[in-house]
């Protein structure tokens, strides 16, 4: 185990999805009504995609946001810190990781931050905006409101598992 420029440099991915997520979510507060108080929606590009302020207490698809809050504080704060912290130990500790790998995971872990960050200084929940028409797509006419972190978990745990895949294709051809 090294701690060289491969291994450090893509930790600014986190940093850069936390401050881009944190920047995102107060420009929201601060200029979006919530729209359960009759907010509006502010259409960027027509109804398909548009702006809005939600406030998700609970999980992805507000998941679990029934729960006691102490239930929600342990299963939506505490996990997910054990489970970063871990990914983190991992990506510190093996020489295994490709370099997308690396980059996908610290993408993971930026997202995960900055969601924590809500959960944690957002009593309300974690604040939610981009609001995207997807036609009937899985039945749903709209999917569910989302934000930058939840976007950065999203395409580089796609990303890590298609690299996954790919290297061990590779090794096995070889």
């Amino acid at each position: 185990m090294s701690f060289n420029r491969e291994r450090l440099l893509p930790l600014l991915l986190s940093l850069a999805v936390i401050l881009a997520d944190q920047i995102t979510k107060i420009a929201i507060v601060a200029t979006v009504e919530p729209i359960y108080d009759s907010g509006h929606t502010i259409e960027v590009i027509g109804d398909f995609l548009r702006i809005i302020h939600a406030r998700n207490p609970g999980v992805a698809f507000s998941i679990g946001r029934d729960l006691p809050d102490r239930v929600r504080m342990v299963a939506f704060t505490l996990l997910p810190l054990a489970v970063l912290g871990g990914l983190m130990w991992y990506y510190l500790r093996t020489d295994e990781l490709t370099r997308t790998q690396r980059w996908a995971i610290c993408g993971i872990v930026g997202g995960g931050i900055g969601n924590l960050i809500d959960r944690v200084l957002r009593p309300d929940g974690v604040v939610d905006f981009i609001d995207v028409r997807i036609y009937g797509l899985f039945g749903m006419q709209r999917w569910p409101t989302f934000n930058v972190a939840d976007a950065a978990v999203v395409i580089c745990g796609i990303l890590l598992i298609v690299s996954v895949f790919v290297e061990e294709r590779r090794r096995h051809g070889e």
